[in-house]
């Protein structure tokens, strides 16, 4: 199937486009890629939604911020396939299914405070649906988190997936830096390990916006120029996420930048990128076989002071996705559209070794508007 994936991440930054041609298992080949950058007033619906959400009581109604924030967020995506179809020469015909993740405003896996877990991604995708007159697979989650399941990271199948394309074999690691950190371990066997390490980018982002008029670290100029406060990175490390093995995930928000507010800018950067990679290196140090490389994909890879601090301190070879002929902006487009197919086809998408669920199991719905 030739399918068009999407994603739009924590960041609050684009969204992202892949073209995909696959049967769900193996890739046969890579279509075009691009990005949208999110309006400011989507950004402010969902930033809005994202607020509101962190203060939903679980025996209360959906905040009514949410409903704007989904069609928003589909008329957003509407409007960047459309562009981006045209500037490619394709419509769409020529494609067979679109994969569509939406806008996560919160993500609580089960056991976090309570038995069930609760994640919400924001989208209407029938207004997808009907708008490009192609079949959307969404809601790729909720399933697995409903069945015990962390819900996350999703991608690992499709990595395997890549590194069968790119004849790497195991023991290998493939690292997403988002908001969220997570990583991919594939073994020797091809077995797969998988979970969220820690904050990568999120909370360098954050701490960004809250003091300067800029959204990210650009090149992790900041962090170069600051100094790393060892006993903060410690404080952050004892935090019993990093106590627990197995499955695991993270909201955007799981940690709070109290514990840098007294420092300056380039300190308070520096703190949180070593931060960053200290997490990744337990996460490293954890897996069941020691990987012979890390390739790194999502918007981290292009902090060279993250990068260098994740070899340092996990001590194995670090490599981008660029480095292996990937697409490294278009990575978690091209899973979905990967997931979607396998929706299509009734093929698992998440296992006990990446989200924890108890067994094996299909995920995400089908709607033709």
């Amino acid at each position: 199937m030739r399918v068009l994936g999407f994603m739009s991440g924590t960041s609050l930054d684009a969204v992202d486009m892949a073209v995909l041609e696959t049967d769900g298992e193996a890739i046969f080949a890579f279509g075009p890629a691009g990005e949208r950058k999110l309006s400011a007033h989507t950004r402010a619906l969902v930033e809005q939604a994202t607020a509101d959400a962190r203060a939903w009581p679980w025996d209360a109604p959906e905040p009514a911020s949410f409903a704007p924030a989904a069609r928003a967020v589909a008329q957003e995506h509407l409007a960047a396939a459309l562009s981006f179809l045209a500037e490619h020469g394709l419509r769409s015909v020529d494609l067979d299914l679109v994969g569509f993740h939406g806008q996560t405003v919160w993500h609580e896996p089960p056991g976090r405070t309570r038995a069930e877990g609760r994640t919400v991604q924001l989208g209407e995708a029938d207004i997808l649906a009907r708008g490009l007159g192609l079949p959307v697979a969404f809601d790729f989650r909720s399933d697995d988190v409903a069945a015990g399941g962390q819900g996350a990271p999703l991608a690992p199948i499709y990595h395997a997936a890549v590194l069968r394309w790119s004849g790497l074999s195991g023991p290998v690691a493939v690292l997403n830096l988002g908001g969220v950190g997570n990583i991919t371990l594939a073994g020797r066997d091809g077995t797969l390990t998988a979970f969220d390490t820690g904050p990568a980018n999120g909370m360098i982002d954050l701490w960004v916006q809250a003091r300067t008029d800029r959204r990210l670290d650009e090149g992790g100029a900041l962090a170069r120029a600051g100094r790393v406060h060892e006993d903060v990175v410690r404080a952050y490390l004892d935090h019993p996420y990093f106590a627990t093995r197995g499955a695991k995930s993270l909201d955007r928000y799981d940690f709070s930048l109290g514990p840098v507010e007294h420092l300056s800018l380039q300190d308070g950067a520096a703190t949180l990128t070593a931060f960053a990679a200290a997490a990744v290196a337990i996460g490293v140090k954890a897996s069941p076989e020691r990987p012979s490389q890390i390739v790194v994909t999502g918007g981290g890879r292009h902090n060279p002071v993250l990068l260098e601090a994740i070899r340092q301190k996990a001590g194995v070879a670090v490599s981008t996705a660029e480095d292996q002929g990937w697409r490294g902006d278009a990575i978690e487009a091209e899973a979905f559209a990967y997931l979607a197919v396998r929706t299509w086809r009734g093929l698992a998408i998440s296992f006990p070794g990446t989200t924890g669920v108890p067994a094996s199991m299909t995920g995400g719905r089908i709607t033709s508007g």
